[in-house]
């Protein structure tokens, strides 16, 4: 009896003992394959920068560190840099680099769930030329991006900013050069697979984004999103963007504009088509435009100042090629000298006019409830038409 009655007990005891022995070795295991995790991390990380300093974009960390046990990867890495080789048509031909260098990246996985990636970035970003002197400063309040499936084959993926600012340093001093409160880009794999002929969706939002120095039109503050597709992609592995482009153009690969919106105070503009690339790199093809409150476009072109005050030829150009600044600004002083104050009636007779001549293009519409017009805006070899004035020209993307 006393023998039955201590068999019972020892397996009491063995069984209060079960449970934290097994959860120990539950501990254990895990551990174990949190940090077999965190060195694969490591390894596929720096397979990833291999590949990608193979297409010229060097990635560096002064400092790395990894962290996060136990249920979750954080990869931080102080002191980040990255120089970038032949990713522009220029750059290929000058072959000059261009280092960007920021405070922090940190890099967060879920063990369970190691194909998504969510990144944070420590502001600001400091760009140097060649030299090694400062060109730019980037900044930020907030910026972060998710990645689903890097590095091996990337799904989607989205990077958001708020409060950015990239202002050029000139001498030391920094110059205001684009503004937004917020932007973000989305991208995902719409079709095909990262290895054959992807097909690219893509969003880019805007609000609040000012850009100086680029077009006068895009000088006061507008809310911008762009829906487009990209197709003719061979594939999606690592290779300098021009050396892209290229392969884009050779397979006659273009950017569907699904749908596009601008809004800038009273001006609103939507648009929609295709963009291809011509045998020199440039932009090919043509948007279908409705904008309302044209009279906006007009002033920010320049149009209307044009007659009322001395221009660079260069600004001449670009709305009326073939004309000369001179030969305008003798006719107009010509005029004065004949009967004082003509040419001035003059100047603004031709404001009306050009007015009247942008007003004439393309088909009344209606936008948002509002009268519009529906015009062309076509791309030829890179320079841009506004109907048939020239109103800008695009650099060559190879």
């Amino acid at each position: 009896m006393t023998g039955t009655t201590s068999a019972t007990q020892n397996r009491r005891h063995w069984r209060l003992f079960m449970m934290p022995i097994l959860l120990l070795l539950a501990a254990a295991a895990w551990s174990g394959f949190w940090f077999y995790a965190a060195s694969q991390a490591e390894v596929k990380a720096d397979a990833w920068r291999a590949q990608e300093a193979k297409s010229g974009r060097v990635y560096d960390c002064a400092r790395r560190t990894v962290a996060g046990f136990p249920f979750r990867l954080e990869v931080r890495c102080a002191g980040a840099s990255v120089s970038l080789v032949s990713q522009t048509a220029a750059q290929a031909a000058a072959q000059t680099p261009v280092t960007a260098r920021l405070g922090e990246i940190l890099v967060i996985a879920q063990v369970y769930d190691p194909k998504l990636l969510i990144a944070e970035f420590s502001a600001p970003a400091t760009v140097f030329d060649s030299r090694g002197t400062p060109s730019m400063v980037v900044n930020w309040s907030k910026g972060r991006s998710s990645v689903v499936g890097l590095p091996a084959i990337p799904q989607r993926a989205s990077i958001v900013f708020d409060d950015a600012s990239v202002d050029r340093v000139n001498a030391s001093v920094q110059v205001p050069l684009a503004r937004a409160k917020h932007i973000e880009l989305h991208g995902r794999l719409a079709e095909g697979s990262p290895l054959e002929h992807p097909v690219i969706e893509t969003v880019l939002r805007v609000q609040a984004g000012s850009v100086q120095d680029v077009h006068p039109l895009l000088t006061q503050p507008f809310d911008a999103e762009v829906r487009a597709m990209l197709s003719g992609l061979k594939d999606l592995a690592p290779k300098p963007w021009p050396e892209r482009f290229r392969e884009l153009q050779a397979a006659g690969g273009h950017v569907e504009i699904v749908q596009s919106r601008l809004q800038q105070d009273d001006l609103i503009a939507v648009a929609a088509g295709t963009l291809g690339l011509s045998a020199q790199g440039n932009l090919d093809g043509e948007l279908q435009m409705t904008v309302a409150g044209l009279d906006k476009v007009i002033a920010a072109l320049g149009i209307d100042k044009m007659l009322d005050e001395g221009v660079p030829q260069a600004t001449l150009d670009r709305v009326a090629p073939g004309v000369k600044t001179q030969d305008v600004n003798n006719l107009l002083g010509a005029l004065d000298r004949a009967i004082p104050g003509l040419g001035k009636m003059v100047k603004q007779g031709a404001n009306i006019g050009v007015a009247a001549g942008v007003n004439a293009l393309g088909t009344e519409a209606v936008l948002e409830g509002k009268k519009a017009r529906s015009f062309p805006l076509r791309f030829v070899d890179g320079s841009v038409y506004l109907g048939p004035l020239k109103v800008g020209q695009v650099s060559p993307l190879f």
